[in-house]
């Protein structure tokens, strides 16, 4: 087993070097703990609170270079009575001997379409990204005399840009990931060509009755236009709300629809949270379903975050808004 997955990460390293490391951020579930902002810059700023949240992500337990990701990300709003907001978020993301590390800025404008007794806000988002591709093979244990025992490293660029509406308890967002992409000496010839263009469009609906039990059901479509790769969440999260903190349980069920038997995995991640005071914590299990499954052992993640700069939230909505607990 583990010469396969040995195998398998060399295999990576050598597919992601020739194409999706140029891409920035991968999507998970971290946008279900409450980090929505990861996925979507028109969320920077969107809530009552500024937002500190910590993620970490390991896969396949026990192997050596087994995938990782670690995000840290921050986002807030200029003012109080300001309609402009901004974040930023460090990662780094390792995939066996591909990874890379970088850094993403955001501004983000929400605009208040009704003053009234209900919340119903238009926002704008356009994130600006720089990344440190690297690819080490200097450490192979080679079985094919031509591949290149070097460390190869590059600066690229990337852009997204967002919109976002909210009603009630209505959210939607729609995001275009990758618009531009720049690559730098040896390596620009091959990623000129690459069109890394990934739509990701998410809607929701929380409801409920505060002193027993509110739930929030959701659906996150992604389409990556070079594959024509189909990917989609569906999403149910339940709340309950305690004297003085708040717990919460996610299921995720996560399928793609490509024609590749090898891309089509269907993943399962059920999630634990709570909130407490101003802070937040959660850990998520994924679990891979179908033909081909790399590990038994599934993907583990913790994200920690810490709400800052709050202050009393004007309209009841959504928990990306406000979780009625500040």
């Amino acid at each position: 087993m583990k010469t396969r997955l040995y195998f398998f990460l060399i295999i990576s390293s050598s597919l992601f070097t020739k194409g999706f490391s140029q891409e920035t951020l991968p999507i998970y579930q971290d946008y279900l703990s409450d980090n929505v902002y990861l996925v979507h810059p028109a969320a920077a700023g969107i809530g009552e609170c500024g937002k500190i949240r910590l993620t970490a992500r390991s896969q396949w337990l026990g192997v050596d270079n087994a995938p990782q990701l670690q995000t840290a990300s921050f986002h807030a709003k200029v003012s109080n009575d300001s309609k402009a907001a901004f974040g930023t978020i460090l990662f780094n993301d390792k995939n066996g001997y591909h990874s890379q590390k970088g850094i993403q800025g955001t501004y983000a404008y929400h605009l208040e379409m009704d003053r009234g007794n209900g919340f119903n806000q238009l926002s704008f988002g356009l994130s600006l990204s720089a990344v440190q591709n690297e690819v080490d093979q200097s450490s192979f244990s080679t079985f094919d005399p031509e591949v290149q025992q070097i460390i190869e490293s590059d600066f690229y660029f990337n852009a997204d840009f967002g919109l976002g509406y909210h009603l009630g308890g209505f959210s939607s967002y729609f995001t275009v990931k990758n618009i531009f992409l720049t690559a730098k000496n040896n390596l620009r010839a091959e990623f000129d060509a690459l069109n890394l263009r990934n739509y990701v469009l998410g809607v929701g609906y929380f409801f409920g009755d505060e002193k027993k039990f509110q739930i929030e059901p959701s659906l996150m479509f992604q389409y990556k236009e070079q594959t024509s790769e189909k990917i989609v969440d569906i999403n149910f999260k339940i709340y309950k709300n305690l004297e003085k903190a708040q717990i919460w349980a996610a299921l995720s069920y996560r399928t793609s629809f490509d024609g590749n038997s090898f891309e089509e995995a269907q993943y399962f991640s059920p999630i634990l949270g709570v909130n407490y005071n101003k802070m937040m914590f959660s850990y998520t299990y994924t679990k891979q379903m179908g033909d081909i499954v790399l590990s038994k052992s599934g993907f583990h993640q913790i994200s920690l975050g810490f709400n800052v700069l709050c202050r009393k939230a004007r309209l009841s909505a959504c928990p990306n808004i406000n979780g009625g607990l500040f």
